[in-house]
């Protein structure tokens, strides 16, 4: 219920079908659901080493510097991976 004037508007995006199959696979599939278990905490665990330190925001202006900084950023991570 909306107590709005005009009422309330809903939009259905051209992707809701698509997004609608995925959202029903992800919940009814095994094989999709073990894949799912297996490989979210390594990206996890790796998206969280990104944004420890305060590298949760983006210290530049401009898509290519701050493209530059994720991509050092990640060679770093995984020089460190790497050597322990």
């Amino acid at each position: 219920c909306s107590t709005a004037k005009a009422g309330r508007i809903v939009t259905i995006r051209p992707h809701h079908d698509l997004l609608a199959a995925a959202r029903r696979q992800a919940a009814t599939d095994p094989d999709w659901q073990a894949a799912y278990r297996r490989w979210r905490p390594p990206v996890e665990r790796a998206v969280a080493w990104l944004v420890a330190h305060g590298n949760r925001r983006l210290r530049h202006i401009g898509t290519i510097k701050n493209n530059a900084w994720l991509h050092t950023r990640a060679a770093a991570l995984n020089l460190r991976t790497l050597i322990n």
